[in-house]
């Protein structure tokens, strides 16, 4: 018997705050930098085997339209972060995908992200011949932890 898999209506939120002002494409990732666990093998096949606690971290690029309401409030936590670290309240953010299975019957695919702050500045660029990512502001936030859920 086949196994199907049907995607939509997926979601995005910081602090409760749903986001809707997507471009086009992939408008977010979320990836993990750090290895979960550290091996080492040694002598006569001695080996270690230890948790990596910074495998827990995880990292989120988010491309919103530029100039957006959306662009507006993650830039506005952005300037935060850069002008009062030690005052910032930390960022968590929701990551939502539906799956349906073609018979009726959805899931939810869910990552939560804890303890967040944003890594790098938004760039911009400019060009005549009509590149449609000028007009997308990307942002990428890292994280302490994350939980993954399937419901």
């Amino acid at each position: 018997m086949s196994t199907f898999s049907l995607y939509g209506q997926d979601s995005i939120s910081v602090n409760e705050r749903l986001l809707k002002d997507f471009g086009s494409g992939e408008v977010a990732k979320v990836s993990f930098p750090n290895e979960l666990t550290t091996l080492k093998t040694g002598k006569n096949g001695n080996t270690i085997i230890v948790q990596n606690a910074s495998g827990f971290q995880a990292s989120l690029e988010i491309k919103v339209i530029r100039g957006s309401d959306d662009d507006k409030y993650l830039n506005s936590r952005l300037t935060l972060w850069r002008e009062t670290p030690t005052l910032y309240v930390l960022d968590g953010f929701e990551v939502v995908k539906k799956i349906g299975d073609g018979a009726g019957a959805a899931a939810a695919d869910t990552y939560l992200l804890k303890g967040g702050v944003p890594s790098k500045q938004v760039e911009v660029v400019s060009n005549v011949e009509g590149d449609v990512e000028q007009g997308i502001s990307v942002y990428t936030w890292v994280f302490s932890a994350n939980i993954r859920s399937i419901s």
